[in-house]
């Protein structure tokens, strides 16, 4: 008759220890001040969005306090209505734009802001630039985001920073594999949009009253946020494990001296078949749907009065500053230059008479010249652009609003 009641409290013991151990971790992890907040929610146009009001500690790749506005923008608060003396550029983008690996005024939006106060294009006018990136972005998003929340505020100036390493194929369901965002697809000539990430099953979980609940807890208790982490980092190791592992049981050429087998995202990794001419149906499309997503938005900021300004940005292996390492990297390829994207846009840009900034090239010159790091926080030359990389990207800019090159 003991043994049930000894078991009881056995078990009262164990749950009190876990509690105390729960809260003393919590304790420590304020103290600390590390923080893993989610940043983003689900959106019904753009499948997710920035959480309006979300604040947290970023530490994932650099490092910065990170605040989101009362509108869901990673930016400051910006009135809806237009200042008389005032001019908006508005910029759409991905991780890059979104920046959360440096602090905002460290962003090449809000340096290029302070930077156009005293530019001669604009006189007399205050620059006021809005920051609409959302990392994982496609041009699908980008184009939505444009009619959901760009017009809202009435800008002059909208700007596409567009990312090669990723956007082409981000906007392919196919090719990207990714089934909660919307895409975009022709159909007898006309782009439509796809909707159908609206009933995917990620989509529909995090919905529901459940994942709601969830969410709740992670915003309110550090070591929740301490175990999705550890959930996060874990399940991309176990990618790059599986990417490694797969690119290194790639099946080799059977006939070294015949005709060499188009590379594949196997052989080189997804990221990198970009600096390549498209070999198959699958890159040709996803060209064809992001060059048309370039023209609709070219066509209804235009429409609206607007100026539409197309900017590529850099990928790290482009901008690394050691000539060899580059070198290596075109040979693995088979390539004779990395810049076949930012070519291809620039092509496309003067035939349709888009305004066009090309970051890449002026970035590796300044890289070399410098041997300076624009991308990379602890480990250099790889991942996003550091204070460094924005810095340099906003004088660019700088020169070309302003000076006209």
């Amino acid at each position: 008759m003991k043994r049930p009641r000894n078991l009881k409290k056995k078990l009262l013991l164990v749950l009190f220890g876990l509690l105390v151990g729960l809260l003393m971790t919590e304790v420590f992890l304020r103290v600390i001040g590390y923080s893993y907040p989610l940043f983003y929610t689900t959106d019904y146009y753009r499948g997710y969005a920035l959480r309006p009001g979300m604040w947290g500690h970023y530490q994932r790749e650099g490092e910065s306090d990170v605040v989101i506005n009362s509108e869901g923008l990673r930016d400051r608060e910006h009135a809806r209505a237009k200042p008389a003396d005032t001019v908006r550029i508005a910029v759409l983008g991905d991780s890059f734009t979104e920046a959360m690996h440096v602090p905002m005024e460290q962003t090449y939006w809000s340096v290029l802001e302070r930077k156009l106060q005293d530019c001669n294009a604009f006189p007399g006018k205050r620059v006021e630039v809005i920051n609409f990136g959302v990392s994982g972005y496609g041009t699908a998003q980008e184009l939505m985001t444009l009619r959901q929340k760009v017009w809202d505020y009435s800008p002059d100036i909208v700007m596409l920073a567009f990312t090669t390493y990723n956007d082409v194929y981000d906007n392919s369901r196919i090719l990207s594999r990714t089934q909660d965002i919307p895409y975009f697809f022709y159909r007898d000539g006309e782009l439509v949009y796809d909707a159908s990430f609206r009933d995917s099953r990620v989509y529909r979980q995090r919905e529901s009253k459940l994942s709601l609940l969830g969410r709740w807890f992670h915003d309110h208790l550090r070591f929740v946020q301490l175990l999705h982490s550890i959930q996060f980092t874990t399940r991309l190791r176990l990618a790059d494990w599986r990417k490694s592992r797969a690119q290194r049981h790639a099946p080799a050429q059977t006939n070294p001296a015949g005709p060499k087998a188009p590379l594949t995202a196997n052989d080189i990794g997804m990221e990198n078949m970009t600096y390549l001419e498209p070999q198959n149906e699958n890159w040709l499309e996803a060209w064809r749907v992001t060059e048309g997503l370039m023209l609709k938005l070219r066509d209804e900021v235009n429409q609206r009065g607007s100026r539409f300004v197309l900017v590529t940005l850099s990928n790290a292996i482009q901008v690394y500053p050691n000539e060899v390492v580059r070198q290596n990297f075109m040979k693995q390829l088979g390539i004779k230059t990395m810049f076949y994207p930012n070519q291809r846009l620039k092509d496309w840009a003067h035939r349709e008479n888009v305004e066009f900034v090309d970051l890449a090239e002026p970035m590796q010159v300044y890289a070399d010249k410098n041997k300076i790091f624009l991308h990379g926080f602890g480990d250099p030359g790889n991942g996003h652009w550091n204070a460094n990389g924005h810095r340099v990207a906003a004088e660019i800019l700088e020169q070309h609003f302003c000076q006209g090159r």
